[in-house]
Order: structure tokens, then C-alpha cells, then sequence
């Protein structure tokens, strides 16, 4: 369970620093991290991180891929989460 949660941290925090990197590259009209790569950490379980980045860099908001993808995939992370859980308990 430990690990688990290091893991998640860590991945939450790649994907927050992720957006705001992204948003500095974009501003300065640099390369930039795909957003292939933006939602794979997301989807990596970093949703949260990815969401907080999103509106925090105000990056990434008018796309409705995100606006609606980021929640989707944490919605989908939590009843994962909630059916794995479960899964456990019953055991």
C-alpha cells in the first residue's frame, strides 16, 4: 500500500509539472510534450495532477478533449479503485 501511494504521488507531481512545462515551452514557442504524452500520465493514474495542472497554467482549457477527458479518466481511475476494493474486501 505504501508503494502504491509513493507511486501515485510521484506521478501526480510528473503530471502537474508536466502541464506547466508545457505551458512555458508553449509560451515561448518551443517543442513541446504531446498531448498523447499529457494523457498517457494522466491514464498512469497522475489524473489528479493533470487536472490541478490544467486549470492552475490555465493550459489546455479551451481543448474538450481535456476539459472532458482528464475527468473521465479519473472517474474511471476512482470506480477502479472502488471495484478492486471491494474486490479485496470480499476475500
Amino acid at each position: 500500500m505504501r508503494h502504491l501511494l509513493i507511486y501515485l504521488i510521484f506521478v501526480n507531481t510528473t503530471a502537474f509539472a508536466a502541464m506547466g512545462i508545457d505551458k512555458l515551452k508553449a509560451a515561448k514557442g518551443r517543442w513541446r510534450i504531446s498531448e498523447k504524452t499529457l494523457f498517457l500520465l494522466a491514464a498512469a493514474g497522475g489524473s489528479i495532477g493533470s487536472i490541478l495542472g490544467m486549470f492552475a497554467f490555465r493550459h489546455k482549457t479551451k481543448h474538450l478533449s481535456f476539459r472532458l477527458g482528464l475527468p473521465a479518466i479519473l472517474a474511471l481511475q476512482c470506480i477502479a479503485a472502488y471495484l478492486i476494493r471491494r474486490a479485496l474486501i470480499v476475500r
